[in-house]
């Protein structure tokens, strides 16, 4: 599905006069100069035209590049939900469906789109990221992190987790998002905190006092200077466990503990987390294996603020900072899809910005 054909469905809140310039055309342009690199809208403007000559081979542009002005009065007054709504089709019509694939569901904060003199808060952004397909499949903005419990269903609700594990950070490990994962075809692998305490403890106790377990697994790794070490033990035998039936398709508890070795200096940081999930067939690997795939979101956050410079954006106006934040998620999945270059997304996008073969490829192939 080619982003005309998906930019078309997004509704134009403008009217009359106002719309000198095609939807379509402002969006497609936008993401274009975000691929290449460009930050503000001044940018924006300033790659269209001089690409304009280029961007004539698919679109009209029949009253030439829009301004600066224009991309953020579009930006300002689009709904958020529209774009939302079209990019997550979009999304999932470039991602391979592959059974036992890990969603990891995170949030993120935009710094830089708090404006303390009108009192708003930073826009927070919660995305679904495809772990083996390394794309973004939805995103919901919230504004504040404290709304991730609210929000979660609703992403949920967007996507087909048909044959997924679904992984969130503590946070999200509620009855009624497990429900909610159960109910889209989905297992979960949830961790437990505090923001459950008395799970928490049930849960903490138990692998202190029992010796047995059902499964174990361990790996270790020696990269960046540290060696990790990971073991994690599971156990299904939890009738004990939720008598009410509170978590649906419970089906085991586990115990993931991890170490770090830093080479330079001998030091050693352990930690321990206790876990959840809904497999009857999980083992311990398949359960490590979930959890060590989730941090992989990580990375698309670093990408994000090291590659695009998301946290220091200062586009705040209306629905701005949410409208960008789509249009960099577009900007990143193309870039994810394209795989003939052997580089890291911030060589992608000089490479969209000096070759318009190479552009080609990314945004048409």
């Amino acid at each position: 599905m080619s982003l005309i054909e998906i930019f078309d469905d997004i509704p134009d809140p403008r009217k009359g006069n106002a719309i000198r310039h095609e939807l379509t055309e402002v969006l497609i342009i936008a993401v274009l100069a975000v691929l290449c690199g460009m930050q503000h809208f001044t940018e924006f403007e300033m790659f269209g035209l001089e690409q304009e000559k280029w961007l004539r081979k698919f679109l009209k542009l029949e009253n030439g590049i829009p301004s600066h002005d224009t991309f953020g009065d579009v930006f300002a007054i689009i709904e958020p939900e529209a774009i939302t709504s079209v990019f997550t089709e979009w999304a999932e019509s470039m991602r391979k469906k592959i059974t036992g694939e890990v969603i990891a569901i995170d949030g993120k904060t935009i710094c830089a789109s708090r404006d303390v003199p009108k009192n708003k808060k930073a826009v927070h952004v919660i995305s679904a990221w495809s772990t083996k397909n390394r794309l973004i499949l939805g995103e919901i903005a919230v504004e504040e992190k404290s709304n991730e419990i609210k929000a979660i269903p609703q992403l949920l609700e967007m996507l087909e987790l048909s044959g997924c594990i679904v992984t969130i950070d503590a946070m999200g490990t509620q009855a009624k998002i497990a429900e909610k994962i159960i109910e889209k075809g989905a297992d979960y692998v949830l961790p437990v905190k505090e923001n459950q305490p008395q799970l928490h403890e049930d849960i903490r106790l138990y692998f202190e006092e029992n010796d047995g377990f059902e499964d174990t697994a361990k790996t270790e790794e020696k990269a960046h200077g540290r060696i990790e070490r990971r073991e994690c033990i599971i156990n299904k035998n939890i009738d004990w466990l939720d008598p009410e039936g509170k978590w649906t398709n419970l089906a085991g508890i586990a115990k993931l503990t991890s170490e770090t070795i830093i080479l330079s200096t001998g030091a050693v940081e352990t930690s321990v987390q206790y876990l959840i999930f809904s497999g009857k067939d999980f083992t311990a690997m398949k359960v490590l294996s979930a959890k060590r795939s989730h941090w992989g979101v990580e990375s698309m956050h670093w990408t994000l603020d090291i590659s695009f410079r998301e946290d220091e954006c200062r586009v705040r106006a209306n629905h701005a900072a949410k409208v960008f934040n789509v249009i960099r998620h577009f900007a990143l999945n193309l870039l994810s899809l394209e795989t003939s270059a052997k580089c890291g997304v911030a060589s992608k996008r000089r490479r969209c910005a000096i070759s318009q073969s190479y552009r080609e490829k990314v945004v048409f192939s």
